[in-house]
């Protein structure tokens, strides 16, 4: 019990020593970090998988989806692949995975870049006999992936901002 408590101990003064800080607590972005990412406005992307995607950073950056009186706008240019990976011996299909990438600007209100990036990931969903079924897991692997490419678009743009805060 004593050697968990130093170890616990020393990782921690470790930690502190080499300027370690949650990027979302309150040492994060600094106190505004909320209103920053609240005054995104998050343009549409086309199709479901862009609806989805535009939907959840919305939740994410707690914006208000509206363009009036946005201090920044977030365009997402969005690429979807799908690829057949696995086959039966009879050349059926029995596996997809399913490639989001995202191309991301975030622009002023003066239409002026302030940053942008690149993200993508991967998911994948089965096909099975139903074709109900495997509509349904296509669509769960597609929301999947909407929902993980969100996450690392709010993680980029808060090291961005953390970054542009420090300096």
């Amino acid at each position: 019990m004593k050697h968990a408590a130093l170890i616990s101990l020393c990782a921690s003064l470790l930690l502190s020593g080499c300027g370690f800080h949650p990027l979302y607590g309150s040492q994060g972005v600094g106190p505004g970090a909320g209103q920053l990412f609240a005054s995104i406005y998050v343009e549409p992307v086309p199709n479901r998988v862009g609806y989805e995607l535009r939907d959840r950073l919305i939740d994410l950056l707690d914006s208000k989806g509206d363009p009036t009186g946005a201090r920044y706008k977030l365009k997402i240019d969005l690429t979807v692949d799908t690829s057949a990976v696995a086959l039966q011996s009879d050349s059926t299909i029995t596996r997809y995975n399913y490639l989001l990438k995202a191309d991301y600007t975030l622009y002023d209100a003066a239409r002026n870049v302030i940053t942008q990036g690149h993200e993508s990931t991967l998911s994948a969903y089965n096909v099975v006999g139903s074709p109900y079924a495997s509509l349904v897991d296509q669509q769960d692997a597609e929301k999947r992936g909407a929902y993980d490419l969100s996450e690392r678009i709010r993680l980029d743009l808060g090291v961005f901002f953390a970054k542009r805060n420090a300096s």
